[in-house]
């Protein structure tokens, strides 16, 4: 297993968040997590983005969705079984249940965001996390936010300040 960056420093008010094992898909045949970068296309730039696709039902086992270029938003559940993959961010409007990768052509600073996670995988820019055993109850069908954190996927539970 690779090594793991220490903790960020936890402000007192700070939402719970795991430290997630990950690791670097590298490239192959066996490397399925994140389509392959197109050489002719510009690299990947966190300060623009392209087109946001928007889908607006749910997405059912065997579904895929990818957003080239840009970020993805999804209003409903991606079912297990589905994939949704986006070369920027992604947002889950209802339960994450399948594959969500986002970052898929090196941005590591896209993020997944999602109003119920309870995913198979996460990945960002190529580092991913098989959710093999279920999540801590801090974060488990909870408003999450999974972000790049060096070579380390950080999911932190997002609370309404109300």
């Amino acid at each position: 297993a690779p090594a793991q960056a220490p903790d960020t420093p936890r402000m007192p008010d700070a939402a719970p968040q795991e430290t997630a094992p990950a690791a670097r898909a590298r490239p192959g045949p066996s490397a399925k997590a994140a389509p392959a970068a197109d050489e002719t296309a510009p690299p990947a730039d966190a300060g623009t983005s392209a087109e946001t696709l928007v889908i607006r039902h749910p997405l059912r086992s065997g579904q895929r969705i990818y957003a080239r270029g840009g970020d993805l938003i999804v209003m409903g559940m991606v079912s297990q079984g589905a994939e949704v993959i986006a070369d920027g961010h992604i947002h889950v409007y209802g339960p994450l249940r399948g594959k969500a990768m986002a970052g898929a052509r090196g941005n590591t600073r896209a993020m997944i965001l999602t109003t119920q996670l309870d995913p198979e995988l996460l990945a960002i820019a190529g580092v991913y996390r098989v959710v093999e055993t279920r999540l801590p109850e801090t974060l488990h069908n909870r408003p999450a936010q999974i972000e790049l954190d060096g070579d380390t996927l950080r999911i932190r539970a997002l609370q309404h300040n109300t």
